[in-house]
């Protein structure tokens, strides 16, 4: 008797018939099990198994049914050559690998870059802190919500509506859907034929390049920026403007006078986080209009701001119908998803739906018919609501934990929401040498290289996001990160062994910082002070109209100084060594890393 040749998977989510059924005709399809071939028998496939018999003998009744197997009397069962015919020189082999040859390349006339930047690991989950924006988060996932609307589209009279021919027409209900529940939180209001559904928003920009962009056409994209539409537009022989962007978004002036078509990400802004001010969108739409220029929008992720309120969509801002908006259900749901859509003027809309139907005619109505039923019970408002919070919290968390352990290493866009920050650290660090070593320590970064058009203008840069860490892993990992960049620093950051200065100690320590205000700087830019009264008690102000304040107390206990914030630094008892040099104050902690420095100035008392 052979050996058993298929296996059984104890973590499968199919019962055990299924999963037999599933193995079986896997194994006669890729001819392991060949035509003519006897099978087991059900009693012998069932000892192997470690399965009841009769599990195997209705698997087998029921690949008989459907032409899978034949049962010869008194001989046994066997692969039915019938369901083999047809398939042309199959041997079961699987997929060769191919080379492409001298003359393939010359065949091939366009030229598609495969450069592909960074890319996570495929085992990326098991890293302890993976720092890197856009994976899929699976605790997230709204399973029984995203159940119920599917088992809703796939009701007899829904699969009579989906799976009829429909030409190239998208799901009325998902079109109304995303018009009435989703737009509008854009500020945007639009009709169904201003609107197109699209596989995510890759198509939209593909089908958008190709109807807009020649090598006639001058386009200006962010620098840096998002490199998959840096490719599309290369594909079309696009004359590419690179404008730099700030802490306000895209650079609004005369280098885009001469740009037929801007693109822009300003919601988030790709890859930095800036979010677009009001003031330089309507920079942006005027210049538009009085260049006769398109803008593509290219909202991917949604405004969410964690610092201000959203702004509005350019979109909803355009009064001459300029602006082609794109944005997509995946990234809030799942990448598998694959659902976008666009929203543009009538005409561009009913040519892009011919290109599209060359295409794929539409993406799969199934899916779309599901995600309106995701929409229309509410689910996908309830599901974003609880998905900003969870952001909000792991993107705050961040935020605090690079500004305070790594402070004196990096600085950070000046962003207010979204999936990730952006960091800068000095240049004396090799950034790709950095992800690499993080990585062995179990920390995921993202390097920047290929964001920008020349690599030469990267600013030793990173990304860290928080789509795929728990909350509870954030600040541990970046005070990990902190030590790496530590290690691997060659200008190194003083520490409290080396520190220039005097260190302060009990009576002295008390008088030094009784009274006083403390004048220190911000990761991510803005200003902050620290009162200390002489009775113990101190208020922290930050930001340029004190908007973030916080409350606590501090003492000093032999040649160590004590604080506790209300909110700030988790509200843990911080323990430093304090160094004073001129007017500069230095605080180490218990490690001697430098946590924080800044101005010692008299309180102020009003």
């Amino acid at each position: 008797m052979e050996k058993t040749l298929i296996y059984l998977d104890p973590d499968s989510d199919l019962n055990l018939q299924s999963q037999i059924r599933q193995k079986l005709v896997e194994a006669i399809m890729l001819g392991t099990f060949p035509a003519k071939k006897k099978l087991p028998s059900s009693r012998k496939l069932a000892e192997q198994l470690g399965v009841a018999r009769n599990t195997v003998v209705l698997v087998y009744q029921q690949l008989i049914d459907e032409e899978y197997l034949v049962s010869r009397e008194r001989s046994g069962i066997y692969v039915n050559e019938k369901i083999l015919g047809g398939r042309v020189g199959f041997e079961g082999k699987g997929n060769r690998s191919v080379k492409i040859t001298s003359k393939w390349r010359q065949r091939i006339k366009s030229d598609i870059s495969s450069q592909s930047g960074f890319s996570a690991p495929p085992n990326w989950q098991q890293f302890p802190y993976p720092f890197i924006e856009g994976q899929f988060d699976t605790s997230l996932y709204p399973i029984k919500e995203w159940r119920e609307a599917s088992r809703l589209a796939l009701g007899v009279r829904e699969i009579y509506e989906w799976a009829s021919e429909s030409g190239d027409a998208d799901d009325p209900m998902l079109i109304e859907q995303i018009r009435t529940k989703i737009l509008p939180r854009r500020g945007i209001q639009a009709s169904s034929d201003e609107m197109l559904i699209t596989i995510g928003t890759q198509q939209s920009l593909y089908l958008t390049a190709q109807l807009l962009v020649n090598s006639t056409v001058s386009v200006a994209v962010e620098e840096p920026g998002y490199p998959e539409m840096r490719k599309i537009l290369a594909q079309r022989r696009a004359a590419m403007v690179y404008q730099n962007v700030d802490e306000e978004g895209l650079i609004v002036d005369s280098h885009l006078d001469d740009c037929q078509v801007l693109y822009v990400t300003p919601s988030h802004q790709t890859p930095t986080a800036v979010t677009m001010s009001m003031e330089r969108r309507e920079e942006l739409i005027k210049k538009a209009s009085t260049f006769d220029q398109l803008i593509i929008e290219d909202d991917f992720e949604f405004e969410s701001n964690y610092l201000g309120q959203p702004h509005p969509a350019l979109r909803s801002m355009d009064k001459e119908n300029r602006v082609i908006y794109m944005s997509c259900l995946s990234k809030v749901l799942a990448p598998g998803l694959r659902l976008g859509f666009m929203v543009a003027a009538p005409e561009l809309i009913r040519e892009a739906r011919k290109l599209r139907r060359l295409m794929v005619l539409h993406p799969p109505l199934n899916n779309q018919r599901a995600a309106a039923y995701f929409l229309s019970l509410g689910h996908y408002d309830t599901f974003l609501m609880h998905l900003n919070e969870t952001f909000e919290a792991r993107w705050i968390a961040l935020r605090r934990a690079v500004n305070y352990y790594m402070l004196p290493y990096a600085a950070i866009a000046p962003a207010q929401g979204g999936t990730s920050l952006w960091i800068q650290v000095s240049k004396d660090i090799n950034v790709k040498y950095l992800v690499q070593e993080a990585s062995k320590r179990g920390i995921l970064v993202e390097p920047m290289d290929h964001y920008y058009a020349n690599v030469q203008n990267s600013q030793h840069c990173f990304r860290m996001g928080i789509t795929s860490i728990p909350v509870e892993k954030i600040r541990e990992g970046v005070d990990r990160l902190r030590d790496l960049i530590h290690d691997i620093t060659e200008n190194k950051i003083e520490s409290f062994e080396n520190a220039k200065g005097r260190h302060l100690a009990n009576t002295d320590l008390f008088d030094t910082l009784a009274d006083k205000t403390l004048l220190c700087p911000i990761a991510y830019g803005d200003p902050c002070s620290i009162d200390l009264k002489r009775d113990g008690s101190m208020v922290g102000r930050a930001g340029y109209a004190n908007e973030d304040c916080d409350t606590g107390r501090w003492w000093v206990d032999g040649d160590k100084w004590y604080r506790q914030w209300t909110r700030w630094a988790w509200g843990d008892v911080g323990i430093y060594n304090v160094v004073i040099d001129g007017d500069t104050f230095k605080l180490f902690d218990e490690q001697g890393r430098l946590i924080d420095q800044g101005i010692l100035n008299e309180l102020v008392v009003l």
